[in-house]
């Protein structure tokens, strides 16, 4: 699988590294992501908001400051946020380790 490098994702700080788990072809138009993201120590992923889509993430690794439409709060390894269609949501790695965490978009 090959590894993406995105510079200040979103606005965010630093880069993200994003591993595509599966392609346009498997997501059928269905999904608009299934990838594992990791978030270097310093690194953020900034806010955004969905339109016509949710987002969820599961944390795998590392810990970090969710900002979920406004409202921040810590996550950490096994923890699972939900970003529906018309909110927003951000990530910064607050950690010393990566942050990695599955994303899945689901289109509406």
């Amino acid at each position: 699988m090959e590894i993406r490098r995105v510079e200040n994702m979103a606005g965010g700080k630093g880069h993200v590294l994003i591993k595509d788990i599966l392609g346009e072809k498997e997501l059928n138009g269905k999904c608009g992501l299934y990838s594992e993201v990791t978030i270097e120590p310093g690194c953020s992923l900034g806010y955004h908001e969905h339109h016509g889509e949710s987002e969820t993430y599961y944390i795998l690794s590392g810990k970090g400051d969710y900002n979920d439409n406004g409202t921040v709060r810590p996550v950490k390894a096994g923890d699972i946020t939900y970003t529906p269609n018309g909110c927003g949501h951000g990530l910064e790695n607050t950690g010393d380790e990566n942050l990695v965490f599955m994303a899945l978009i689901i289109y509406d």
